[in-house]
């Protein structure tokens, strides 16, 4: 016996599945028809009737029976054989229907999170559009803030050319009237000393037509006449500031010096005098020793001169300081003297007074004297070069009354010029200065 298996397989995909059904049909042509429902799913089978098996059964028994004995149980076993494998079959295609729900709801999941996906990816496709947008309008105000700007700089720059040119014409202006200034401040200086000797020529004859006392013939006769300070000369009765010989101490020299017979009851030997700055005062060891310079005018008396005259007895230095606003003021030693050169005129100072600060601007305690060809100073950078002029510099310390002289408006933030730090500062140089001694006793 042939037994036929129709089977036909349908299914569509819902957003939900349903369960599981069997079912069970016959048609009017004689065939079983069995139909499984799995979700959108369905699957027809088609089985012959066994009342046909039978019938082609009895057929082939009539037909066998005048050949051979047919055996009825073999066919049963046969069937019972066939509806075992069918119920295997249908064992089987449950598997396959649980395996195509579970990939029907893969894809399901698959399908939602492709969904989310893409909404995802929408959004931020519109946040990408915005912030283009908003970066296009960002760089086209960049763009006008750069116009804007390269505009306001060219003007700036424009501004800052002519204000170059003017002040380069204005530094020329200033440079050729400082000039006109050292000449006329020279030429003045030259007219006060003519004038100074021809009024001294006039006193001295006026006192000799006058008074025929040979004191008085001094002034005349300054050549035969010497004295070892201005003290003993004021002393002697000789009271008018001027130009005096001097005799230096222990030896037959004689030495030209200018008296200040008026300050503070007079009798002082000036040291030091700066006013116009005609005299250069960066010199030698020797120049500083012997003196240089004009008594009438710029000079430096010399080291070795005050070393033995301050030695013999006790001296007194004060310093007059001006600056360049019209103001004055003094430092006052009570106690002053220079060491020999052995020493490097070392200066040694005691008890300071005045108005020029309350700390001395020469360290303490003395230092040597150094120039730009000897160096004596407490620093490596040999500050009598660096700074000009010489002095007690210790190391390159507070004060430097023979520094560069600098003009009227070029006398600020001047490291080298003429400097009395706990007055004016270290950058200020000053107008004028006035180193002078007198004894103690005076």
């Amino acid at each position: 016996m042939q037994l036929t298996v129709y089977f036909t397989w349908s299914c569509s995909i819902f957003l939900a599945s349903g369960y599981n059904s069997f079912s069970k049909s016959t048609e009017t042509i004689g065939k079983k028809q069995y139909q499984v429902q799995h979700g959108s799913c369905s699957y027809t089978f088609l089985l012959p009737e066994t009342d046909n098996c039978r019938s082609s059964s009895s057929y082939v028994s009539n037909a066998v029976q005048r050949d051979a004995p047919l055996d009825y149980d073999d066919s049963v076993q046969r069937l019972q054989l066939l509806e075992n494998i069918m119920e295997n079959n249908t064992q089987w295609l449950m598997k396959v229907l649980n395996q195509t729900t579970r990939l029907e709801l893969q894809l399901l999941e698959h399908s939602l999170s492709t969904n989310k996906l893409e909404r995802q990816i929408s959004d931020q496709t519109n946040e990408i559009t915005k912030l283009q947008e908003k970066n296009s309008f960002l760089e086209k105000r960049v763009l006008e803030m750069e116009d804007k700007h390269t505009l306001q700089l060219k003007s700036i720059k424009d501004e800052k050319d002519q204000l170059q040119v003017l002040v380069a014409r204005q530094n020329s202006i200033i440079e050729e009237l400082e000039k006109q200034l050292v000449t006329a401040t020279v030429n003045n200086s030259v007219l006060q000393k003519q004038q100074h000797d021809l009024m001294e020529t006039v006193h001295n004859l006026l006192t000799m037509i006058s008074t025929p006392n040979p004191k008085n013939n001094f002034m005349a006769k300054e050549e035969q006449i010497s004295f070892k300070d201005c003290a003993e000369a004021f002393k002697s009765g000789l009271t008018t500031s001027g130009i005096y010989t001097l005799t230096v101490p222990n030896t037959a020299q004689e030495k030209k010096a200018y008296c200040d017979m008026e300050t503070n009851g007079g009798g002082w030997t000036i040291m030091q005098r700066r006013e116009d700055g005609s005299v250069d005062f960066h010199r030698t060891w020797k120049d500083y020793k012997m003196g240089f310079g004009d008594p009438a005018g710029e000079y430096w008396l010399g080291n070795e001169f005050v070393s033995q005259l301050t030695n013999q007895k006790r001296y007194v230095l004060k310093i007059l300081l001006k600056d360049w606003e019209g103001n004055e003021a003094y430092s006052l030693y009570d106690q002053f003297y220079l060491a020999n050169e052995e020493q490097k005129y070392r200066i040694h100072l005691k008890g300071l007074t005045g108005t020029a600060g309350k700390i001395s601007s020469i360290s303490q305690p003395g230092n040597d004297f150094s120039t730009k060809d000897a160096d004596n100073d407490k620093c490596i950078c040999k500050c009598s070069q660096m700074l000009t002029g010489g002095w007690w510099f210790d190391a390159c310390g507070p004060s430097n009354l023979n520094g560069m002289y600098y003009p009227l408006r070029q006398n600020n933030n001047k490291f080298n010029g003429i400097k009395w730090y706990y007055w004016k500062g270290s950058g200020y140089s000053l107008k004028a200065t006035t180193m002078m001694i007198r004894p103690a006793d005076f």
